[in-house]
C-alpha cells in the first residue's frame, strides 16, 4: 500500500538516504513522475557508467535546465557526483539523489556539493503515515519498513532482511574485511538495542578487537540502520553518565538479528517501545524541526534515568518512556530529578495505558496515542 510520506520535495537539488526497504524510490517516482532517472541497480547501466563516467554527462545533457535527475542508489558510482555538481552549477539542473548508504558518499568528496544539495532522510513509517492502519504490537514485532510491513508474510520478510543488508550493503561494499567477525557482531549489538555503549563487552562476545568493534558501530550508523545518542550533561550536581547509547532503526530489524520471530516478550518490550518513540522523535524533527538537539540523561550513582531531552534553543522537554499499561509513582523519577534543568518547560511520561493526565508537580502522562498526536500537531513544547 502506497502510504503518505511526511517527507516534502525541496525546491532544489537534495540527497535522501534511508535504509534499504524504507520506501525512498517509490516516493520519489510519485513526487517526480516525469524526472530522468537513473537507477544504479540495473547493473548494464551501472557497468556502462563505470567503465564511461563521461557517459553519464552526456545523458544528462538531454535535461532541460529546471528539470529534475533522479539517480539512485548514488552510493553505487559516488565518482558521478562530479558531474552533479558540474550539472546544478553551470544549467541549474535539481537532482534527486537517493542511498542506502553514506559510507561511500562520504569518502567520496560528498562535500563538493556542500551549499548545492540539502541531506534529507526517509525514516521506516510512522504512526501518523500509517493511520488506521497502525498496531503498535505489530509494530514492535515487525517493525515498520515498508518492505516489510507491506508483505503479506512479514514474519519471513523480515527474517532475510538481515541477510539483504549484509549481501547488499556489506558484501557490495566491502565494508569489513572479516565479515565473519561482523556476522557475529550483529546479533550482539542487537542486545545493546537502548543501552549504554560498551565496546569492551561487545568485543568479547563477538571475539573481535575493541577498535574493530568502534568501526563496526560507524558501518551501522553509515548504513543507516542504527544511531547513536550521545549523553546530556546538564551539570544537576551529581555525576553524569557519558557514554552513548544504541539505537537501531526499526524494531523489527533488533528482532530479526536476535532472531527473535513469536510475539513480543515482556522482557524485550521496554527497549523496543524506547527504540520506536526515538524514531518517531526522529522521523518527524526531520520534517517538522521540533528540535535542535536530543540526548539522554542520568545519573551514574543511581538507577534513574531520562530517556530523551530535546532542546530548542534555550528550552527543554524531558521524555520517560515505560512498557507498563498501568501508571507507577515510580515512572517520575527521572523526571523529578532533572527538574531544574535551566529551560525545563514540559516533562512527559509516555506508557502503554489508556488514561491522560497531569501529577500534582505537573508531569504529563500521556498514551501512546497522546504522543502521536502531538507529534503531528507540533505539540510537545506546549
Amino acid at each position: 500500500m502506497l502510504y503518505e510520506r511526511l517527507t516534502t520535495l525541496p525546491s532544489r537539488s537534495f540527497f535522501l538516504l534511508g535504509l534499504r526497504g524504507v520506501g525512498k524510490s517509490t516516493w520519489v517516482r510519485s513526487v517526480l513522475p516525469s524526472a530522468m532517472r537513473f537507477d544504479l541497480l540495473d547493473e548494464a547501466l551501472f557497468t556502462d557508467l563505470l567503465a564511461d563516467p563521461a557517459l553519464f554527462g552526456r545523458m544528462v545533457s538531454a535535461a532541460g535546465p529546471d528539470d529534475w535527475v533522479v539517480v539512485d542508489e548514488v552510493q553505487r558510482l559516488p565518482s558521478l557526483l562530479n558531474e552533479v555538481h558540474r550539472q546544478i552549477a553551470d544549467r541549474g539542473l535539481r537532482f534527486a539523489l537517493l542511498g542506502s548508504s553514506a559510507r561511500k558518499l562520504k569518502s567520496a568528496g560528498t562535500n563538493l556539493l556542500a551549499g548545492r544539495a540539502l541531506r534529507k532522510e526517509m525514516h521506516p513509517l510512522t504512526a501518523a503515515e500509517l493511520g488506521d492502519d497502525f498496531d503498535l504490537d505489530d509494530a514492535l514485532r515487525y517493525g515498520t519498513i515498508p518492505l516489510v510491513w507491506d508483505a503479506p508474510d512479514r514474519g519471513e520478510v523480515l527474517a532475510s532482511y538481515a541477510q539483504l543488508y549484509l549481501r547488499e550493503e556489506i558484501r557490495a561494499e566491502a565494508a569489513v574485511r572479516n565479515l565473519a567477525g561482523f556476522v557475529r557482531f550483529l546479533p550482539v549489538a542487537a542486545l545493546m538495542h537502548a543501552q549504554s555503549l560498551n565496546s569492551a563487552a561487545i568485543a568479547r562476545d563477538a571475539g573481535v578487537a575493541r577498535s574493530t568493534v568502534e568501526g563496526y558501530i560507524e558501518i551501522l550508523e553509515d548504513t543507516l540502520v542504527a544511531t547513536r545518542l550521545g549523553a546530556l550533561e546538564a551539570r544537576l550536581r551529581v555525576r553524569e553518565r557519558r557514554r552513548p547509547k544504541l539505537y537501531w532503526a526499526d524494531p523489527g530489524l533488533v528482532r530479526a538479528l536476535k532472531r527473535q520471530s513469536g510475539p513480543v516478550t515482556a522482557e524485550e518490550r521496554g527497549a523496543l517501545l524506547e527504540g520506536w518513540v526515538l524514531g518517531q522523535l526522529r522521523a518527524h524533527n526531520e520534517h517538522q524541526h521540533l528540535y535542535d538537539e536530543i540526548a539522554y540523561w542520568a545519573p551514574t550513582e543511581s538507577r534513574i534515568e531520562v530517556d530523551f531531552v530535546l532542546r530548542r534553543e534555550d528550552q527543554h522537554t524531558a521524555i520517560e518512556v515505560k512498557a507498563a499499561e498501568r501508571y507507577n509513582t515510580s515512572f517520575v523519577k527521572g523526571l523529578r530529578a532533572i527538574a531544574d534543568l535551566p529551560g525545563l518547560t514540559r516533562r512527559i511520561v509516555v506508557y502503554r495505558g489508556p488514561r491522560a493526565f497531569r501529577t500534582e508537580d505537573e508531569v504529563d502522562i500521556w498514551p501512546i496515542d497522546t504522543l502521536h498526536r502531538a507529534l503531528a500537531e507540533d505539540g510537545i513544547w506546549h
